[in-house]
């Protein structure tokens, strides 16, 4: 059964035709496929199939471990987002980046792809400053009207910056990191195991944040 509907397909299909550069994207499930990891498989078929700009890789997280290990994924579903010349942007997917979150994934693929625009030179300056490897994880829910906007924040500063790796996590598709990390609402982004931030603050303060971590 199809994910998208033809009206979706071609509303997808219509964004996606925007795209500047080639974006590939490696998918890491395993055979006996998790709960949600099949799902996430045919909602990543589906979704590359309408535009030849994005490539998909699917590793096998247990005989691909070193693969898995190289780009720091440690649980799955998990999607790597790679430039056209396979670079490693930072931007990770834990979960199925459906619901509202089909909006942050769009548009994580076109500023990887080049289509973005500049930050506010404050931010710029700030961002530079960061001397230490910063990870931000972003716990959502996939019903959240205001959880793109922090995933998308967060992205941004992780391609923005070679020391920041962000993570969209699914806080239903992973309950014991959302027991681990307290989330009780989202979204919660939580900065170096260190500092917390509920709800989606604009990019200038999660800079801020990061440099204090």
């Amino acid at each position: 059964m199809a994910i998208f509907d033809d009206k979706v397909r071609k509303q997808i299909g219509d964004i996606l035709a925007k795209l500047a550069d080639r974006v590939n994207l490696l998918y890491f499930t395993q055979e006996m496929e998790c709960g949600i990891c099949k799902e996430t498989h045919e909602f990543l078929n589906e979704f590359t199939s309408l535009s030849d700009k994005i490539g998909l890789v699917v590793f096998d997280f247990v005989k691909d471990r070193d693969k898995a290990a190289h780009y720091g994924v440690d649980k799955i579903p998990a999607i790597v987002l790679l430039d056209k010349n396979d670079n490693d942007a930072g931007l990770r997917f834990f979960g199925l980046p459906g619901g509202y979150e089909i909006n942050s994934f769009i548009q994580s693929i076109f500023e990887v792809s080049g289509l973005k625009e500049p930050l506010p030179a404050k931010a710029a300056e700030a961002l530079k400053k960061i001397d230490k490897d910063i990870h931000l994880q972003v716990f959502i829910s996939l019903t959240c009207p205001y959880c793109p906007a922090a995933v998308s924040a967060a992205h941004r500063i992780a391609l923005e910056s070679p020391r920041v790796r962000a993570d969209m996590v699914d806080a239903g598709a992973f309950p014991q990191l959302a027991v681990k990390y307290n989330v009780s609402s989202v979204p919660k982004t939580v900065i170096n195991e260190t500092i917390e931030i509920i709800g989606a603050e604009p990019i200038e303060k999660l800079i801020e944040a990061a440099a204090k971590a």
